[in-house]
């Protein structure tokens, strides 16, 4: 008998298969279990009908997430760190701060997931960072795939604060000797 899967079955097939089992297997088990639909004719139509409309929003899909990438090929966001003597970063970027920056500064809502980074960003310049705007597995990666070049901005520690401190030292000083 032949049916059509409606989910994946182990050993079978795959989603949308049409796929030959015997009479028994499909009544005992594929139907109760609403594994799978007789092939029919109706059936095999909506099925057909099916997989075109699948094609067609994934190539809408797909073609949405080209223009998004072409948008971020074309966008910079800076994000700002701490640096002390050196040039060294306190701490480092992660793709948490970087999809907070990207909100702020572009109105872009990406997930954190999303950014592809091998390990978070501990130097001072500029760094181009791997985006994946969809992550449907019927689309490939490399199709998908675009930058957002993230920089870091230096930002010194002013020596005001240690002067301030040592001048409140010395007051407290003055004040109890008083």
């Amino acid at each position: 008998m032949k049916v059509i899967l409606v989910e994946d079955v182990k050993a079978l097939g795959k989603k949308g298969e049409m796929v030959n089992v015997s009479d028994g297997y499909a009544r005992n088990m594929l139907f109760p279990k609403k594994l799978a639909l007789e092939a029919s004719a109706k059936n095999i139509n909506d099925l057909k009908l099916k997989k075109a409309h699948d094609e067609k929003v994934a190539k809408e899909q797909l073609a949405d997430a080209r223009a998004f990438a072409e948008e971020l090929a074309k966008a910079q966001v800076k994000v700002s760190v701490k640096v002390g003597e050196g040039g060294k970063v306190f701490g480092s970027v992660s793709s948490k701060e970087i999809a907070e920056a990207a909100k702020a500064q572009l109105g872009y809502d990406i997930d954190k997931k999303k950014i592809q980074m091998k390990d978070p960003i501990k130097a001072v310049g500029t760094t181009s960072v791997a985006i994946k705007p969809v992550s449907y597995t019927h689309l490939r990666a490399h199709e998908t795939d675009s930058y957002l070049v993230c920089r870091l901005l230096l930002e010194k520690k002013k020596k005001k604060n240690k002067n301030k401190k040592q001048k409140n030292k010395t007051k407290k000083k003055n004040r109890q000797t008083s």
